[in-house]
């Protein structure tokens, strides 16, 4: 079935470059057949992807509701469809590694031989042509997936996250599950329960647009070996002194304690991206991480998306120091006793295995007393975490107040603890003088 898109929605925002000699327009955006089987259309030296609609030819874009791809004008579905033998797999850590290291030397090598600042400039800006209006779209730094600035269409760098030769491709996607609506009501709730936010805080709330992103996250599995010795401290009281010296002290005995043992660590997730709090996106933890499925490019479509900043090596560092935490609270707790000496861990790491994941997470940006503030939504599960305004007003009075009420109770309690100087002594009762008989 041959279609193409309706031409009057791109009018008002193509260049004029109008040309009769075209029946299809000043810029050729006549479309192929498309299949249902078709996953998308390549364009540009198979850079850019986008997924028309097969009824209308607008672009399909993926559907938090339905989980599906659908067109935003005429409303059809199609859905994504999976190979039965598709599956999310680990990836060998070290391999990788020697093959970053082959691509830096080959990149290395390209440098001496073309001009430096043109490859520079090749690394942080990207530019491709919408297949929809003509438009060019520009890619600056790690942004894989965004809209075009001339039709609002949504395309991508397909080689940005596909790439065999400089990128480490994507292996897995957790889909949006939460959509706009329900990340706006989850905001409105989160700004009510700021309890020291300003009174206009709380009226007008966090106004901004919501822009949904794939983050880049790493997943690091290992099994670890770890032997460690220290010291076990058992408490024990004596009493010591005489008379008003005489007094119970706490000692300890130290008893030697070695031992090994065996940890598997599995899915230590670890950001990749740079530019946000990090303090937010630990908070925005835990990720369904068993929702997660192979990637697949139209889940992306109509959404942006981020390739990795961090590199590997560099996030598993990361994830190392995680690790060598949980083991170290592990040695304290094979030692036992009531306190813990720990003198060396010797630990390795076997069978390191990593995934590239994209994660999703909606952003907010808002402004309050010409202030910018960041707001992150955890679009697997509803979770807010962000920047919000304090009122310094509601501060000084609750600190006040808790001034108060400490002043106010030790008043209380040490008026208890004193006579009542204002009531008078209760005279002592006398006995009639007994008669003798």
């Amino acid at each position: 079935m041959a279609f193409e898109p309706d031409k009057r929605q791109f009018s008002a925002a193509m260049p004029d470059q109008s040309d009769s000699t075209d029946p299809d327009g000043p810029l050729d955006i006549h479309r192929k057949d498309v299949r249902t089987g078709d996953v998308g259309q390549t364009f540009d030296s198979g850079e850019g992807r986008i997924f028309p609609c097969e009824s209308c030819g607008s672009d399909l874009e993926f559907n938090i509701g339905e989980q599906a791809m659908k067109c935003p004008y005429c409303g059809h579905v199609k859905q994504i469809e999976r190979r039965p033998d598709e599956e999310l797999r680990e990836q060998d850590f070290h391999a990788m590694l020697e093959r970053i290291r082959q691509w830096r030397d080959k990149a290395q090598t390209k440098k001496l031989e073309t001009d430096t600042d043109a490859a520079a400039a090749e690394s942080v800006h990207r530019e491709l042509r919408c297949d929809s209006c003509g438009g060019n779209v520009e890619f600056y730094g790690t942004l894989t997936s965004t809209h075009c600035p001339y039709c609002g269409s949504p395309i991508q760098l397909e080689k940005a996250h596909k790439s065999a030769e400089h990128r480490i491709p994507v292996d897995g996607v957790l889909p949006f599950q939460i959509d706009r609506d329900h990340a706006r009501q989850n905001l409105a709730q989160w700004v009510r329960s700021r309890w020291f936010a300003p009174g206009r805080f709380h009226q007008s709330g966090a106004d901004g647009k919501f822009n949904g992103v794939y983050l880049s996250y790493f997943t690091f599995d290992s099994m670890t070996s770890t032997a460690y010795h220290g010291q076990r401290g058992e408490y024990y009281y004596v009493t010591v002194g005489t008379g008003k010296n005489r007094r119970t002290e706490r000692r300890t005995r130290w008893y030697p304690a070695n031992g090994s043992f065996q940890k598997f660590f599995d899915d230590v997730l670890v950001l990749a991206n740079t530019g946000l709090r990090r303090d937010f996106m630990l908070e925005l933890e835990p990720w369904p991480l068993l929702k997660v499925v192979p990637f697949d490019q139209q889940m992306l479509a109509g959404l942006m998306a981020r390739t990795y900043d961090i590199e590997l090596d560099d996030c598993f560092a990361e994830g190392k120091q995680r690790i060598d935490t949980a083991i170290q609270a592990e040695v304290r707790q094979r030692i036992g006793g009531d306190t813990q000496v720990v003198n060396a861990v010797n630990s390795r790491y076997d069978a390191i295995t990593y995934k590239h994941l994209l994660l999703p997470v909606w952003l907010l940006a808002y402004k309050f007393n010409d202030r910018t503030f960041q707001v992150f939504i955890n679009a697997a599960t509803g979770e807010v975490q962000g920047e919000r305004p304090y009122s310094v007003w509601k501060i000084c009075f609750a600190v006040l107040l808790a001034i108060a009420l400490a002043t106010g109770i030790y008043a209380a309690t040490q008026e208890r603890s004193q006579p009542n100087s204002h009531t008078s002594p209760v005279p002592p009762i006398e006995l009639p003088a007994e008669q003798p008989e």
